[in-house]
């Protein structure tokens, strides 16, 4: 005989819940729904905060969300430019909409702009949750794909899985920090902001004056040199950041490299040293 299911809200088995402590922030006015979802969000252990006014993309990155539930009614006339803005800067959180009565071009709109889901008040507490749930899954399920698929460029093999690279089935011994650095770097066809780096990286945003990004290109880039010293992978771009451009060096067989000495890679260590200062 089956057991009997209760439909009532709550009820779905804790362990089909997502079990890490997750961060989410909702951009909301309505004290009587955020009453009701705080109760259910500390019974999950989840942490929490109600933001009155809309903040910069910057302040969210500080937070460290892994989600984010926002009322367009309260951002007001830069409601769509807002959820763009957040959603491009911030292509790891998981965004869903919760508002009022919209229309289905309004829906359309804010899914393209990049909204994982829309969700319409009134609205029980434990839907929005389960919403929420469902969207960081579908971000964890991407994330997990991503660093399954190992890449190969020039001479080095970078294995997201074991969270290493490799020159010729050597051991790079990288750091967990220089391999994020790297992996990060390698998945972009563009020049890096420092700022950005440190955000992704991290997990916050840089502090005025920090370095930390520039010291540990700068270590990544000599480890890399050292496996693979007949190829250039990392490049400065002075006063920006830095790109992934895996080049062979023409210089290779002559010259100061014959010695060992790759004069770009030199002049790019010496970028990174003043900038470190």
């Amino acid at each position: 005989m089956l057991a009997e299911r209760s439909d009532q809200p709550g009820s779905r088995p804790t362990a089909q819940r997502l079990q890490s402590r997750l961060r989410i922030a909702m951009i909301d006015r309505d004290p009587g729904f955020m009453q009701v979802l705080a109760k259910r969000l500390q019974a999950l252990g989840w942490e929490h905060r109600t933001l009155s006014s809309p903040v910069t993309s910057d302040a969210l990155v500080a937070m460290r969300l892994n989600a984010l539930v926002i009322d367009l009614s309260v951002v007001g006339p830069d409601s769509w430019d807002y959820l763009e803005r957040v959603c491009n800067r911030l292509p790891g959180l998981a965004v869903i909409v919760c508002t009022g009565p919209s229309s289905v071009a309004q829906r359309v709109r804010g899914l393209r702009l990049g909204a994982d889901a829309w969700i319409t008040k009134p609205c029980h507490p434990e839907e929005l949750i389960c919403v929420i749930e469902a969207a960081l899954r579908r971000h964890r399920r991407s994330e997990l794909a991503e660093l399954d698929v190992p890449t190969t460029v020039g001479e080095l093999t970078i294995r997201p899985d074991l969270h290493q690279a490799y020159v010729d089935r050597q051991n790079v011994e990288l750091t967990a920090r220089e391999f994020e650095i790297l992996h990060l770097l390698s998945q972009s066809d563009r020049v890096l902001r420092r700022e950005e780096i440190y955000e992704r990286v991290w997990g916050y945003a840089m502090a005025h004056g920090d370095r930390s990004v520039d010291v540990f290109v700068r270590k990544l880039r000599q480890k890399l040199r050292g496996a693979s010293p007949s190829w250039s992978y990392i490049h400065t771009h002075f006063g920006v950041g830095y790109r992934f451009a895996p080049q062979p060096d023409g210089n290779a067989l002559a010259g100061p490299a014959a010695l060992g000495v790759d004069p770009a890679a030199e002049l790019d260590d010496e970028l990174d040293s003043a900038l470190a200062r």
